[in-house]
């Protein structure tokens, strides 16, 4: 039986307490087991200022964590869901989903406020395609302004006054402690997150059954059911980073829920639909939803954002 497992993450603070949260994870399961985490650079780190959809998009953070794994350097990569592919590389799988982090997104700014209490022409800082487009629909007044750098790196700007409010993941602020009476948790049906928000991915090689075994423990079945409805979807839809594009999944008494959102990057059209399926098939109810917005024209607004 395996007694080390080594685990590759980014070496950016929120990257290293997500991969804490998985250690800790597997030291519960598994007492004496020997967990050491493994800093790998990516080529996303490399690139702090520039914007994602120009230099190749999400995958840059994760590229070299599927290497090492691959090369057996590290036994599991752990990922921020929503930072992963569609399309991931062969012989890999996720292994594990722990429970999801809250899924919101949330508006800091100096004064608790909603998106509908900005001033006029406030600017907000976001370098997402997904909330600059679902936060100009409801506000068009306001400036979506590109911001870069950690989650620190933006509420310093914040604080310095560059920005009036930043649009950012409730989960990042969470697991770094940093959520407090400044942020408003922004309800998905005003801005649905991004595929995976919240949810960490445990990746492993496709043959390597002892460390798949190990990891098992750590998965939480309605977190692996919302994921793999929402993983479905952006599969079966095709879009890119150039693409501003949201799934969301959850249980309700009817059943399991996929609401979706795609658009043109400039937000002059727009698809947003919803269906709910059995939880026991979720990845049917991603491909049903996304072919029903591939029949309403979703394949045209994703050649749209390809040469925008």
């Amino acid at each position: 039986m395996t007694d080390r497992v080594r685990i590759g993450t980014r070496g950016s603070q929120l990257a290293l307490r997500q991969a804490e949260e998985v250690a800790a994870g597997l030291r519960g399961a598994w007492p004496g087991l020997r967990v050491e985490l493994v800093s790998i650079r990516t080529s996303g780190d490399h690139l702090a200022t520039a914007h994602l959809a120009d230099v190749g998009g999400k995958g840059l953070f994760v590229k070299e964590i599927d290497e090492a794994l691959r090369d057996g350097r590290v036994d599991l990569g752990v990922h921020s869901l929503k930072d992963l592919p569609a399309e991931r590389p062969k012989g890999l799988v996720l292994a594990a989903f722990p429970p999801r982090e809250d899924p919101r997104d949330v508006l800091v700014a100096a004064v608790a406020a909603g998106i509908d209490s900005l001033a006029p022409g406030a600017r907000v800082g976001t370098s997402s395609l997904r909330r600059r487009v679902q936060l100009l629909a409801r506000r068009p007044d306001l400036e979506a302004a590109p911001i870069r750098g950690n989650v620190d790196t933006r509420l310093r700007k914040l604080r310095q006054g560059e920005f009036d409010a930043l649009l950012l993941a409730a989960a990042g602020l969470r697991r770094l402690g940093l959520l407090d009476a400044t942020a408003t948790a922004l309800d998905p049906d005003e801005m649905l997150p991004a595929v995976g928000q919240g949810t960490l991915g445990v990746e492993a090689r496709e043959e390597d059954a002892e460390i798949q075994r190990l990891v098992e423990p750590l998965t939480d079945a309605e977190t692996r059911t919302a994921a793999l409805a929402e993983r479905a979807f952006l599969e079966a839809i095709g879009g890119s980073c150039t693409t501003p594009l949201a799934a969301y999944a959850r249980r309700t008494e009817a059943g399991l829920r996929l609401d979706a959102f795609l658009a043109t990057p400039d937000g002059a059209h727009v698809l947003r639909d919803g269906d709910i399926g059995d939880p026991k098939a979720p990845e049917a109810l991603g491909r049903r939803l996304a072919e029903r917005l591939l029949a309403a024209g979703a394949a045209e607004i994703i050649r749209a954002g390809q040469v925008a």
